[in-house]
């Protein structure tokens, strides 16, 4: 089956690629949506508060794409992909995302929250880089590059799993109300045996949309001479994070900027304990990151983290446009960059 859509792909026009691409991206988004109002629906009828559910279920919920892309990459062996997927998700989510919705409504700032939660989300970005580096290699990455271990994976994992747990404590502790997901609740009313039925087939179609997907991207690489890497930190990781992108404008516009901001950074740190972690963790190997990773995508993750620590540090009580306008710079000029310098090693 695999073999037989790989050799159809190839045979395929640049007009039909395209569409294969942008269909399953499209498929990928509205399923890990559709998994989101399940999981959420779920969660209420199981007695959860909205304030957990939106702390955790949704900002795990849209990152099941980049999870289900990366997984499956590593286990294909495409390790540029699989780690690319992560790592451009974090930029994307950072930069265009943040960025975007800053610009549409300044975001309200609870300094408590975002800076915790921020240097959590930092922290786990620099693990990454770190765990990257092989021992006593460090001068060498910008030449051959380094790998991450799949000891880390598990770490990252281990990592993910007590992030999850004490961001529930911390939400149990501080809020009482309810955060409101009004476009979540539509399914409250259902019995809970078709809500389980309607998870499973969400999970599905991001299963099958991501089996199409990486063959699909693997082939436009190859057809373009340009790195797994470089095509998964942008356009893969673009799609991947629509979940993030509707769920953080869609809560913007209705005046939760608090939700969209926690949305963003949560799945900031999931991209890196969850999707960067699980893709790791199921390979033997680990994920190969060549020198375009310390080159390009590592400093541009950092730069667009530190710009958005500044950012809070500067802000009164939110993040105004101006703020916003910066992170889409940034977001632009790293497209440009990523298409523009290649490793050596990209190629081989």
């Amino acid at each position: 089956m695999e073999e037989a859509l790989r050799y159809v792909l190839t045979q395929l026009h640049w007009t039909l690629l395209a569409c294969v691409l942008l269909g399953s991206l499209a498929v990928l988004g509205k399923a890990a949506d559709f998994l989101v109002d399940e999981v959420v629906a779920l969660s209420e009828r199981s007695g959860l508060p909205k304030s957990i559910i939106g702390a955790t279920i949704v900002s795990l919920g849209t990152t099941t794409p980049e999870a289900a892309v990366s997984v499956f990459a590593a286990i294909k062996g495409s390790p540029g992909l699989a780690l690319g997927n992560a790592v451009g998700s974090v930029i994307c989510d950072t930069g265009l995302i943040l960025g975007l919705i800053s610009v549409i409504c300044p975001l309200r700032l609870d300094r408590k929250i975002v800076n915790r939660q921020g240097w959590v989300q930092l922290g786990a970005a620099l693990a990454l880089v770190a765990c990257s580096i092989p021992p006593g290699s460090a001068k060498l990455v910008f030449a051959s590059g380094g790998r991450l271990p799949r000891a880390a994976g598990f770490l990252f994992l281990t990592g993910l799993a007590a992030y999850l747990w004490l961001s529930t404590k911390w939400v149990k502790d501080e809020f009482q109300g309810d955060i409101p997901l009004e476009e979540h609740e539509k399914d409250i009313a259902a019995p809970i045996p078709w809500i389980l039925a309607k998870i499973a087939a969400g999970l599905a179609l991001i299963v099958l949309s991501a089996q199409v997907l990486i063959p699909a991207v693997i082939e436009a690489a190859v057809r373009l001479s340009v790195p797994e890497s470089v095509i998964a930190a942008t356009i893969v990781a673009f799609g991947t994070s629509l979940p993030e992108l509707v769920t953080a404008v869609a809560a913007a516009r209705r005046g939760h900027g608090e939700l969209a901001l926690g949305t963003v950074i949560g799945a900031d740190i999931l991209n890196v304990l969850f999707v960067a972690g699980s893709a790791a963790a199921v390979t033997a190997a680990g994920l190969r990151a060549d020198a375009h990773f310390f080159l390009v995508l590592y400093p541009i993750m950092l730069f667009v983290l530190i710009v958005f620590r500044i950012g809070v540090v500067v802000s009164n009580e939110s993040l105004k446009r101006p703020f916003g306008f910066v992170m889409l710079a940034a977001y632009a000029l790293y497209v440009v960059i990523n298409f523009s310098v290649r490793a050596p090693q990209a190629f081989r």
